[in-house]
């Protein structure tokens, strides 16, 4: 696995898995008035951006030939 998703990516990816995970456990607490099924959407979509943001690896822009770590080396 070559490594795909270059340093902006990455950030923005963990900041947004970041929030999309503390949104669902908000859903479950009650905490934020939102639809419960969104819950279970909000915390997959946080841990797969979360890995793909860490490992710095994406399968679907290794499926379309993209590599965003070739846009940081400006």
């Amino acid at each position: 696995m070559e490594r795909n998703v270059g340093s902006t990516d990455k950030t923005a990816r963990i900041l947004i898995g970041a929030l999309a995970g503390l949104l669902s456990l908000g859903i479950l607490a009650s905490a934020v008035p939102l639809p419960a099924i969104l819950a279970p959407v909000l915390g997959f979509a946080s841990v797969l951006l979360l890995a793909t943001g860490v490992t710095g690896f994406c399968g679907l822009y290794g499926l379309l030939g993209i590599d965003t770590c070739s846009v940081d080396t400006r």
